[in-house]
């Protein structure tokens, strides 16, 4: 009787699908089209990740435009979901340096779009299709001040890395004050209840300082055999590629010190076997 169920109730998940579900695929694979045609030739990306709800003010805004602004001029790429407050941050500050500065925003009820900063643009519908872009170009991620969406980014970052299903690469937190409290509940609930090994709180680390985040990712890549392209130069263009906020009817340029770890006394991020460049076969 059982089985007769089973075997009707995958029969109404058969009838129902639609013509509108096999449409919804060839959107899903042309999501991916287009990211793999668009990214495919960046420099090493690092992407950053942090709330969206923050004003130009925010110390968080300022620290992830700093960093933005070293990571560019290094020659590194920068990517951010395209959004405001700390994404838009990321994308400025890349923008100011003459950088790349990459957009991946996704449609939300209360989202406004890509910000006036960001370069190069893509728009998702589907999660999943952008998470991969985040991962797959990135060098590093570097993650400020969020919520659950930045919460999520973050964790499936470690559990890819933990898992083994990426390589190891620097997830790096800022701000000692935000994130303290979520390392020390890791350290001493989740790891001494056994449900995560001492040694996954390696997998990140934390600073405050915007030049000691770039110094990291440095350090990894040197180590790690990527190179970014050649540090780059401020250059022209409209007013958002300059890093300043575009004037009335200026047309928008683009397409569509203090260091802890996650476990005191502990290692340096594992270091990473041999990686090319994104974009090179």
């Amino acid at each position: 009787m059982f089985k007769k169920n089973s075997d009707m109730e995958r029969q109404y998940i058969i009838d129902a699908m639609t013509a509108e579900d096999s449409w919804r695929m060839w959107r899903i694979m042309a999501e991916f089209v287009e990211g793999f045609e668009t990214l495919g030739g960046l420099p090493p990306a690092v992407t950053i990740f942090g709330s969206s709800r923050i004003g130009r003010r925010n110390r968080s805004y300022a620290k992830a435009e700093k960093i933005a602004e070293l990571l560019a001029k290094k020659g590194f790429a920068v990517v951010t979901g395209g959004g405001p407050g700390v994404m838009e941050a990321g994308n400025k500050g890349a923008a100011a340096a003459g950088g790349v500065s990459v957009g991946l925003s996704i449609e939300l009820p209360l989202e406004q779009g890509t910000n006036a900063y960001a370069t190069t643009r893509l728009d998702f519908k589907y999660f999943f299709s952008r998470k991969v872009m985040f991962v797959k170009y990135a060098v590093a991620f570097v993650i400020l001040p969020g919520g659950f969406g930045t919460l999520d980014e973050l964790f499936e970052a470690l559990t890819l890395i933990q898992t083994q299903r990426i390589k190891p690469f620097p997830v790096i937190l800022v701000d000692k004050g935000y994130w303290g409290g979520l390392v020390e509940w890791l350290r001493g609930v989740t790891a001494k209840e056994g449900k995560i090994d001492n040694k996954d709180l390696d997998l990140f680390v934390i600073y405050d300082e915007p030049e000691d985040v770039v110094k990291e990712i440095e350090s990894w890549c040197k180590e790690a055999g990527v190179h970014p392209e050649k540090p780059c130069v401020p250059r022209g263009g409209s007013a958002a590629e300059r890093g300043k906020a575009p004037r009335k009817g200026e047309k928008q340029s683009g397409g569509t010190k203090g260091r802890s770890r996650g476990e005191k006394g502990a290692k340096r991020i594992p270091k990473p076997p041999p990686r090319k460049p994104p974009g090179k076969a």
